[in-house]
């Protein structure tokens, strides 16, 4: 006699319920979690001109990635927070992407006082950090004493542009000069970095002064420069404030030539100085002509998604090292085949394929004692002209595009 097994039956919820946990599967086989990226800057105040920039070509190269299929087959996820270039939020930032958000790595800070206060929390979480904008030497050493690193760069730093601010008024024949620097850290900071600059050449600055984030009023300290004698004015500040200082100097009647750091390149500078802006240079790793295939297409997109005022970037450098910058992370996950922070670190140490970005194609950019991808072979001098920021040396512009026919 064969004895039967009663059919097994499903009540109508735990049916429901079945169904439900299959289609979960399915959706989760086929979408895979995305990827989180940290992005922290300014989008309001003073910097923002850099921090907006900044955003906008991380978002464009996020787009451009997450269309070609993203990485390891996830798309990139932004989380977006604006630090207000305040210590302290920039410190409630990093503690809310690391632990509430999750994020495998952050890109951005503008401000070299934010970077300081807050990258300490990814070095202790062991998630990578890659400051694409702030530019303060000490920046990627603030953790040299520890065994690893998870600090890095891809912006000109202080070291580099100091010298070459220094070299560019010793080339034009100026030997007194002046410096004026903002009182923050990266005012001091830069402004460390001149007097030293200065003093391989054998310069000492005729007048070394000082300003506030939100003055209004230089008048005092370019009269003390001008009494001086001083022939030339070497700056170390963000936008707003220099250009508070162009107008002070056209104020009293005083024109000599301003050379600072990149930060002259500003929209916020340029566009407040008007015609007392006019000559000022700088360092560039970035100007905005299409000097090569890559730029070209990184321009004519950046202008088609955000459409900013007048055709003109408000900070070219923020936007194409904002831009490289997720190339760079995403490129280091991809090797590491992880989204893992310390794998992700090494293979940022380690990349093996070149990076085409827009500064620069970046070839072996980090190791594990340099994690500074800028070197002094790649920023330039611009020049502003004409209300934007133009190559201040013809043979800059031809390097450029001869490089880019390679």
């Amino acid at each position: 006699m064969t004895t039967k097994h009663p059919a097994l039956k499903l009540s109508p919820v735990a049916a429901l319920a079945a169904l439900a946990l299959g289609v979960a599967f399915s959706a989760g086989a086929l979408a895979a979690d995305p990827i989180k990226i940290g992005v922290s800057g300014p989008y309001t105040g003073g910097s923002s001109s850099m921090g907006v920039s900044m955003r906008d070509g991380v978002r464009l190269a996020a787009q451009e990635i997450n269309a070609a299929g993203g990485v390891l087959g996830r798309q990139i996820q932004l989380v977006e927070r604006d630090d207000e270039a305040k210590n302290e939020r920039g410190v409630q930032i990093a503690q809310e992407l690391i632990n509430r958000e999750k994020v495998v790595a952050t890109v951005g800070y503008i401000n070299t006082g934010v970077a300081l206060a807050s990258q300490r929390f990814y070095q202790q979480a062991k998630i990578p950090v890659m400051n694409n904008v702030a530019t303060g030497s000490v920046i990627t050493h603030q953790f040299d004493k520890e065994p690893e690193n998870y600090v890095f760069r891809n912006a000109a730093n202080d070291s580099i542009q100091a010298p070459m601010i220094v070299e560019e008024v010793a080339r034009r024949g100026f030997k007194k000069v002046a410096i004026m620097a903002d009182s923050t850290n990266y005012g001091q900071l830069g402004q460390k970095d001149l007097v030293a600059a200065l003093e391989k050449k054998g310069i000492t600055p005729v007048a070394n002064e000082k300003f506030n984030i939100g003055d209004v009023d230089m008048t005092a300290q370019l009269l003390k420069a001008k009494a001086a004698g001083a022939d030339s004015v070497l700056t170390y500040g963000i936008g707003p404030e220099l250009a508070q200082l162009a107008n002070g100097m056209t104020k009293i009647g005083w024109k000599v030539p301003i050379v600072g750091s990149w930060t002259l390149s500003m929209a916020n500078y340029i566009d407040n100085a008007g015609p007392g802006g006019e000559g000022a240079r700088m360092p560039q790793t970035f100007i905005q002509e299409p000097t090569n295939a890559k730029r070209q297409s990184f321009i004519i997109s950046f202008l088609k998604t955000f459409n900013p005022k007048g055709g003109r970037m408000d900070s070219p450098v923020s936007a194409a090292q904002g831009y490289d910058s997720i190339y760079l992370l995403a490129a280091a996950i991809k090797q590491a085949n992880s989204t893992d922070g310390p794998k992700i670190k090494a293979a940022l140490e380690d990349l093996k394929a070149p990076v085409e970005g827009v500064v620069t194609t970046y070839k072996k950019p980090f190791t594990k004692t340099n994690h500074d991808a800028i070197d002094t072979s790649i920023p330039v001098f611009g020049e502003v002209k004409g209300a934007r920021v133009v190559y201040a040396y013809d043979k800059d512009q031809q390097k450029a595009a001869a490089e880019g026919k390679k």
